[in-house]
């Protein structure tokens, strides 16, 4: 009779540990929203893409203590390379694909290129580095540009050999924020930022050609950020150069200008190759929600840097975070930016989450999943 209550017991238990396991695996996890739609990664970009081509000693002189800490020390506990206390926008978005961190590109091994590449450069500019030594604003200037970027990719594809044509096979590609670099070495120059605009559009717009003819299939393209808001703008501008959120007006101006003229050059690619899905990630209207709502996404610091140290925003070009003498906060998580130009983690992570999920795309994000689940 026991032998018989013991079997009985031991059978129903089963049965419960059979059906918790299938409850589990069919349970999506927070980082398998879309899991494997795509298997890879190219990301373009700056600083606020770079997952670490860019090391101390090669990035842009002001921020040239990247490889020191605290940068990295929220998430990966020790420095990156990445310019922020943690991961950047590109890390979440390999999260919620299911995907590995990208490797950069200077510092590929083996097979890291499997899921993706990054491309993204600390420092780089839309417009090609030449523009900026003709006219004499190349001082401490990155060398590397978008379209250096696109060589890179082109090298890269080389090295695959035969296996070339399928690093776009399921392959999302990623441009992140550039541009407004161009705009900041620009300063002082009798060079009008329409001229800028102007060329930095149509070198980006030429570069997200290119990779199209190529055979890139699925496309996210962030716009710029309102860059006045940062501490190194906020600094610089008079304090009567202030918007209706209290950030750089004529910065902001920039930036504003420069995504209206982005936005319909990628209309007209989508007309050019109705083929593919071009999706822009409103980086301006999400970053403005959150200054106008901080409390909302968990926020209590707008303008002063983390990581930083003196004046009314914690900023200082000649003490910057890296060095030695400067140290960070100890809430990051309340702060946007990190360290006078760049964004805390999570301020990118409520990016992410707005170019995802929150409706700051156009169209929206989901239709990077619905055309490849129809033509998967």
């Amino acid at each position: 009779m026991k032998i018989c209550e013991a079997m009985v017991a031991l059978t129903f238990y089963s049965a419960i540990f059979i059906l918790l396991c299938a409850f589990a695996s069919a349970s999506p996890t927070a980082n398998e929203t879309h899991p494997r739609l795509f298997s890879k990664i190219y990301a373009f970009g700056d600083s606020f893409t770079d997952t670490g081509n860019t090391r101390s000693v090669s990035g842009p002189t002001v921020f040239g203590h990247v490889s020191n800490s605290p940068y990295g020390s929220t998430f990966f506990h020790h420095s990156t390379n990445r310019y922020s206390d943690g991961r950047l926008v590109i890390d979440f978005i390999a999260q919620t694909l299911s995907l590995p961190f990208l490797t950069p590109y200077r510092y590929l091994k083996g097979n890291e290129s499997f899921h993706g590449v990054n491309f993204a450069v600390a420092g780089s500019t839309a417009i090609n580095h030449d523009f900026f030594v003709r006219n004499n604003l190349s001082l401490n200037i990155t060398p590397q540009s978008i379209q250096t970027q696109l060589l890179w990719f082109n090298k890269f594809l080389e090295t695959q050999g035969h296996r070339g044509a399928a690093a776009f096979d399921d392959a999302l590609f990623w441009v992140g924020e550039i541009g407004v670099n161009d705009y900041a070495y620009n300063t002082g120059s009798p060079i009008p930022d329409d001229t800028i605009r102007k060329l930095g559009v149509a070198s980006v717009t030429g570069v997200l050609q290119s990779l199209l003819k190529k055979g890139a299939k699925y496309m996210v393209v962030q716009g710029l950020p309102p860059s006045g808001c940062l501490p190194l703008a906020m600094s610089i501008a008079p304090v009567v150069d202030r918007d209706d959120i209290g950030c750089a007006r004529s910065s902001n101006n920039q930036t504003y200008y420069h995504n209206l003229s982005l936005r319909a050059s990628l209309q007209s690619l989508r007309r050019q190759f109705p083929q593919a899905v071009i999706i822009y990630a409103d980086y301006w209207n999400a970053y403005r929600t959150v200054m106008k709502n901080p409390g909302k996404y968990g926020f209590r610091e707008l303008f002063k840097a983390c990581c930083g140290v003196g004046g009314p925003y914690n900023f200082n070009v000649l003490a910057v975070c890296g060095m030695s003498s400067v140290s960070s906060c100890k809430k990051p998580y309340e702060y946007i930016n990190w360290d006078g130009v760049h964004l805390t983690e999570a301020m990118y992570k409520v990016v992410h989450d707005m170019f995802v999920e929150g409706g700051f795309t156009e169209p929206p994000f989901g239709s990077l999943f619905d055309k490849k689940r129809h033509e998967g």
